[in-house]
């Protein structure tokens, strides 16, 4: 399957909804239709967007004129700010998710975007990131039901699992799993084609998340980022991860700083990979899980130090 923007059939009756490059904020979406029944697996990071989605999706399959139910596969805004569109539709996400949704608002974001100017080489760096969308007037819609570990959840005929996998790349990331169909919605568990980041961690959580997908009868991945996905992908992010484990041990050992470590990355057959200033949130995740400390870098920190990284030559 091309990597185009906009809808794509990806079984019967299961769709994947791409946003290229894959970048900053550019995620993928999807649907599920059996019969007259709908799911959406997330929205996207603004209003325009996500009208621009559900449109396509109306116009491709009638059923999607009214989403039944909507998933929000983990709390970052590129698969839920949108949800505000989707009120009157049955909102489900892992306990944790929706905890962790409040916590950056649309306005906080706004605020954000409104203040990058006067904020230097960080501001400079979050506008590149994030100046392209519109989160002015969003009002949040959390989910009004949550679940810890897995969840069953019938769709017509069809039989979904949502597996919660996180924390990891969030406090609470969710698989939405067809397995009749050998399908897998990841959400940001899979990147593909670009560097993940490490949100929450530890790192080492989203290598078991791997090697619970790589147990799995599938044959079509839609990521939360790049293009259509299989297995393949998934050992291709667990061994850059074990890539950065290893380098992150040699440097953590020496007494290095994050951002040193970064820089002195070799990213061998990743060199091509989008993102590469997510590299330093990465390895400071290793880093804390090395030291025995609880808590990643927050989010300024994270920035201000991606923003040294992409400067970097």
């Amino acid at each position: 399957m091309r990597y185009v923007k906009g809808l794509q059939e990806v079984g019967s009756g299961l769709y994947a909804y791409l946003q290229p490059d894959g970048g900053w904020g550019w995620s993928n979406a999807g649907l599920i239709v059996d019969g007259e029944r709908t799911l959406l697996v997330d929205t996207l990071f603004d209003l325009q967007l996500t009208r621009e989605m559900l449109r396509a999706m109306r116009d491709a399959v009638p059923a999607a004129g009214r989403i039944d139910t909507l998933v929000n596969t983990h709390a970052n805004g590129d698969h839920c700010y949108g949800n505000q569109l989707l009120r009157d539709a049955r909102i489900v996400a892992s306990r944790r998710t929706a905890e962790e949704m409040s916590e950056l608002p649309p306005a906080a974001m706004a605020g954000l975007v409104e203040q990058a100017p006067n904020m230097g080489e960080v501001g400079a760096f979050f506008l590149e990131c994030f100046g392209s969308f519109q989160f002015a007037g969003i009002e949040p819609a959390l989910p009004g039901e949550t679940f810890s570990g897995e969840l069953t959840l019938p769709i017509g005929e069809r039989e979904l699992r949502l597996i919660e996998v996180g924390p990891a790349h969030t406090r609470g990331d969710t698989l939405v799993h067809v397995p009749a169909d050998r399908v897998l919605y990841s959400g940001d568990i899979l990147f593909a084609g670009a560097h993940p980041i490490a949100w929450a961690g530890p790192v080492s959580n989203w290598i078991a998340a791997c090697d619970r997908v790589l147990e799995m009868d599938v044959d079509v991945i839609v990521p939360g980022h790049g293009p259509i996905a299989g297995l393949d992908e998934v050992r291709e992010l667990r061994a850059y991860f074990d890539h950065l484990y290893e380098h992150a041990r040699a440097c953590h050992a020496e007494g290095m700083t994050p951002l040193q470590a970064a820089r002195s990355t070799s990213l061998d057959r990743w060199a091509d990979w989008g993102e590469r200033e997510r590299l330093v949130v990465n390895i400071a995740n290793i880093f804390a899980e090395l030291s025995g400390e609880a808590e990643p870098l927050n989010p300024l920190a994270a920035f201000e130090q991606m923003a040294a990284l992409a400067r970097s030559p």
